[in-house]
């Protein structure tokens, strides 16, 4: 069962919108070196404010994706493509997936 997962929220600096969709869309690529990371989404609420979702099955796969390369891409994109984001770390109750 997954039990853990984060919800990332970020919101573009002007003019960085397309850009940072961009950057999300690159990020996958990264995220499907990680076996930790079970399932992933890079999403867009509105116009300038996108996130990304993720689920994992423990505190240490949760832990191994926030220091691997996405997370060290987001702090390097920090002030360039979006503010500060806000990070939501979530424990999952129940889950429907895929066997």
């Amino acid at each position: 069962m997954l039990t853990k997962a984060l919800l990332v929220r970020l919101e573009a600096l002007p003019g960085q919108e397309e850009q940072l969709a961009d950057f999300l869309i690159n990020a996958r690529s990264v995220v499907m070196e990680e076996p930790g990371t079970i399932a992933w989404f890079a999403i867009r609420f509105g116009p300038s404010t996108f996130g990304v979702y993720d689920v994992f099955p423990d505190d240490e796969a949760r832990d191994a994706h926030l220091a691997g390369g996405v997370g060290q891409a987001l702090g390097a994109n920090t002030g360039v493509l979006f503010s500060s984001p806000q990070i939501e770390r979530i424990d999952i109750l129940a889950d429907k997936v895929p066997a």
